[in-house]
């Protein structure tokens, strides 16, 4: 038996179906100890957002980044080339009906996300260079007093950083631009020298790039999948209507597609789901742990707002206009069958159209992922090491175009697979702390207090 063959099936283990059950069901714990605050806050949440970053205010307390900021940069690593290919696998092997189910998943997920957040803020804690940084590993050692497996959390997401954020994104987009011709070695090299023009600007930096990058990329892929369904309108009800039926009946063997059962839309639309929006992966917190707030819940309420984007979104755009247009039943998958999708309606472009997607989609992960890996790394061996990671990082950009990374590809997931584990336990050990801070915050007793429906949101000082 090959490495291979024997990380298959381990990926497979950890990422079997009671993992699934397992985030799902934290889901729905902190939906109702939050007061099923995704629904009943959303509107809270659009406000904040939309003032917030159309007022491009710096934020107030302790951080080292706006809100805003580190809301994009938590959409530039989680808005990646899963949102392309991802979306497409889970319809491609699950059916239409595995949108329902992404859909079901981030639902719940957004309570996940509000929660881990808050935690997040909550613990964080200046670096020896005095640098603001937060996530799970800081939880397991300032508030769960296990700081072994907080260094357990953290030295997974360095590995997963550098492999399936850094190495699996680069070789992507350089397979995808060698399709036009470009060596994979060009590619390295030119994604190398403008990341580290970001990276070594620090969090600041990244903060402001992926505000831009974020807005961009994601727009001009939202704008190109919209005009599909605005070509196809009529087609729209029928498409849910088949999404729904799916879902819940299955899907039979059509044209290239092999057919896929009920159990396998939840599968792969709840597994692909976590993939898209990261809720319970304990990923984005890190990026969230850097924004300047006076109360955890505060920068917790943009977790909801992120899975609403990225699910939402640019999820269900990829999703309709894989089904609208019929690609579904072509046998296809991942990118390919996203691009299939598009070439519907743009022809050729097309096809250009998802692969510039792609490498844009890439490198905005590459830059978010490096700010948590850097803070992981930071947790484990002092400031002393940030230097040298981000040159490690650039590195690794080249390295990544140019090598074959199935086997890394499938280690990695197994070693997120474990992170998500160590984070998920936190999450439900810490869960009572949630509901008092989510009470305290709303009930005025300290900071926020929402002033009447349809006025501007104001905070109070301590």
């Amino acid at each position: 038996m090959t490495y291979t063959d024997i990380i298959t099936k381990l990926s497979g283990i950890v990422w079997g179906p009671y993992l699934i059950v397992l985030l799902i069901g934290t889901g729905v714990l902190f939906t109702i100890r939050t007061g099923f605050i995704q629904f009943t806050k959303f509107g809270l949440v659009a406000r904040m957002t939309i003032k917030n970053f159309t007022k491009k205010q710096d934020g107030k307390g302790e951080g080292e980044i706006s809100s805003i900021q580190a809301l994009f940069t938590a959409l530039a690593s989680t808005v990646g080339i899963g949102s392309i290919a991802g979306v497409a696998t889970a319809i491609a092997i699950g059916g239409p009906g595995a949108m329902l189910w992404m859909w079901i998943s981030a639902l719940v997920g957004m309570a996940t996300k509000f929660s881990e957040i808050t935690l997040a803020m909550n613990h964080r804690e200046k670096d020896e260079a005095g640098i603001v940084r937060g996530g799970a590993m800081y939880i397991w050692k300032n508030a769960l007093k296990k700081p072994f497996i907080g260094a357990f959390f953290a030295a997974g997401i360095v590995f997963v950083a550098y492999v399936n954020c850094n190495m699996v994104q680069v070789n992507t987009a350089a397979q995808a631009l060698q399709e036009y011709g470009v060596p994979t070695i060009v590619t390295g090299v030119i994604l190398a020298a403008i990341t580290a023009l970001v990276v070594f600007g620090g969090i600041k930096r990244l903060g402001k790039v992926s505000e831009v990058l974020v807005l961009v990329t994601k727009g001009l892929y939202i704008l190109c999948a919209l005009a599909i369904l605005i070509v196809n309108i009529p087609e729209i009800p029928a498409a849910l209507a088949l999404i729904v039926k799916s879902a819940f009946g299955g899907q039979q063997a059509v044209g290239g597609f092999a057919g896929a059962s009920v159990a396998a839309a939840v599968r792969y639309g709840v597994a692909r789901g976590v993939f898209s929006n990261e809720a319970g992966c304990g990923t984005a917190p890190i990026a969230h742990a850097a924004a300047k707030v006076k109360h955890p819940v505060e920068q917790g309420l943009y977790g909801i707002m992120e899975v609403f984007l990225t699910t939402f979104v640019v999820g269900t755009c990829t999703a309709l206009a894989i089904v609208i247009t019929g690609a579904w039943q072509s046998g296809k998958d991942g990118a390919v069958l996203t691009a299939t999708a598009f070439g519907h309606v743009f022809g050729p472009i097309g096809n250009i159209i998802v692969t510039l997607s792609v490498v844009l989609f890439a490198y905005a992960t590459l830059l978010g992922w490096s700010w948590y890996g850097e803070t992981a790394a930071s947790y484990l061996f002092g400031k002393k090491v940030i230097i040298p990671y981000r040159i490690l990082w650039v590195a690794f950009v080249i390295v990544g175009a140019i090598s074959s990374l199935k086997a890394l590809w499938l280690t990695a997931d197994f070693g997120l697979g474990l992170i998500v584990l160590a984070n998920v336990v936190a999450l439900l050990l810490m869960n009572g702390e949630v509901a008092r801070l989510t009470n305290e915050f709303f009930s005025g007793n300290l900071v926020g207090i929402p002033q009447t429906k349809g006025k501007e949101v104001k905070f109070q000082e301590h």
